[in-house]
């Protein structure tokens, strides 16, 4: 099989479920012919690792280690799901403080393993907040890490074609913006189906107000929804998309949805948020979006739950305040 890269792609937390489907998605699109698995969980790891083996993946050179510094030397790409899992009854906000803790530690590891990596995608809940303290920890610049935001976006078109009765396909350019939790920026405006624009459909007997309304909850809560009827949190829609992300920073595919990415524009500052993003080779880059004045001022409210999560994790001192101001401009410049 030819790949997109001979270079070392490391997927961390390999043992988990998001991190195993992770694995199996990247060899199964063949995209590098060097594939690393690292999760403190040696006996569990060593049983993904037999499990990709046994799949008869022979291009790559498959590897597992439970030491991060092994994992992540000589790495260009990485993707981590390495942090606590949402359970049942918890919001994505409440694993803050543990999972703002494995990040520093996860930046820290790669200044300190693999100052050269590419691009890193970081998807461990909340994204946006655990993305933004891998970065600052990491010495990387703004455009080389991303998180996983396009499942809100995936929710929504899916719901609608659910509504319609219509494949997910001719629901296009579906949109969610800000932060990827509950109060997330849900965007009708640049969403067409059938060729019809949504805000031309919205109130009428086709999708009346109330039924927007539904489907809008139905994308903020489909990850409890999911946890409620599975009894454990989302594992293979996360990890396709997050591997989508990966490829495209390899120069493979571009990827179609918004995805999170470090933001400073005097709108919204030094934030990592959903905005509309291009994944290249050359890193991740966005624009500002505009939407009607309801859906702006969604997104204004997004902003500001995710600073004040961000002042959170400043309070607890993991995000040094000065730090967070200083390295980040000098990046910008």
């Amino acid at each position: 099989m030819k790949t997109l890269t001979d270079e070392k792609l490391t997927i961390v937390g390999a043992a988990g479920m998001i991190g195993s489907n992770m694995a199996q998605t990247a060899l199964m699109m063949g995209l590098s012919t060097e594939v690393c698995l690292y999760d403190p969980f040696a006996p569990a790891l060593k049983g993904v690792a037999a499990e990709m083996y046994q799949s008869g993946f022979e291009y790559a050179n498959i590897t597992y280690t439970s030491d991060i510094s092994e994992a992540l030397r000589g790495a260009k790409y990485v993707v981590s799901s390495g942090g606590a899992a949402r359970k049942a009854g918890m919001t994505r906000e409440d694993l803050l403080k543990g999972n703002a803790e494995i990040a520093a530690q996860f930046g820290k590891d790669l200044r300190t393993y693999c100052p050269d990596v590419k691009h890193v995608v970081v998807i461990f809940n909340p994204a946006d907040i655990t993305g933004l303290i891998t970065l600052l920890y990491s010495g990387l610049k703004p455009s080389q890490v991303s998180t996983l935001a396009a499942l809100d976006s995936t929710r929504l078109q899916s719901a609608l074609a659910q509504h319609f009765g219509i494949r997910q396909n001719l629901v296009r350019n579906c949109r969610t913006y800000g932060g990827h939790g509950e109060q997330m920026a849900v965007f009708a405006s640049t969403t067409t189906v059938d060729n019809r624009p949504l805000l031309k459909l919205i109130g009428t007997p086709e999708l009346t107000d109330e039924q927007w309304a539904d489907i809008k909850q139905h994308v903020i809560q489909g990850g409890k929804e999911i946890i409620d009827l599975r009894g454990r949190s989302s594992f293979q829609s996360p990890s396709y998309l997050s591997i989508e992300m990966i490829r495209a920073a390899m120069g493979g595919e571009a990827f179609r949805w918004p995805a999170g990415t470090y933001v400073h524009t005097g709108k919204f500052n030094h934030i990592m948020m959903a905005m509309e993003t291009e994944i290249t080779k050359e890193g991740i880059f966005y624009k500002e979006v505009e939407g009607t004045s309801a859906e702006n001022a969604e997104l204004v409210r997004s902003y500001e739950h995710l600073s004040k999560l961000r002042d959170e994790v400043i309070g607890m001192g993991i995000i040094p305040e000065i730090h967070l101001w200083h390295t980040l401009n000098e990046h910008m410049k």
